[in-house]
């Protein structure tokens, strides 16, 4: 997910919805080996510690580390939440038959 993306739900998401993408997460992930998409130079695992590990419902969470939850781990987020993707419309391309 994009960062974009990933910041307009930071927006809206409650810590409850957040709290639930990380149950699936925690369940759904077999290969914490994986790097990273908020950052290349760790796993998903060490993600994992930095944003999940002692994530509590009470807390009021920062945007920018509310972003990098959804960013990191927004496809385990609910369908009510996740961006409908954009379905592109190509026209058929133009054809002349060659004149020889």
């Amino acid at each position: 997910m994009n960062r974009k993306t990933a910041r307009e739900i930071a927006e809206t998401i409650t810590n409850e919805q957040i709290k639930q993408m990380f149950d699936t997460a925690k369940a759904k992930i077999t290969d914490w080996t994986k790097v990273s998409s908020v950052n290349k130079g760790m796993t998903k695992g060490i993600a994992w510690n930095i944003l999940a590990k002692d994530f509590d419902l009470e807390t009021k969470h920062h945007i920018l580390a509310k972003t990098n939850m959804v960013r990191e781990f927004g496809e385990f987020l609910p369908n009510e939440l996740k961006p409908q993707k954009k379905i592109k419309q190509y026209k058929p391309p133009v054809h002349q038959d060659p004149q020889f």
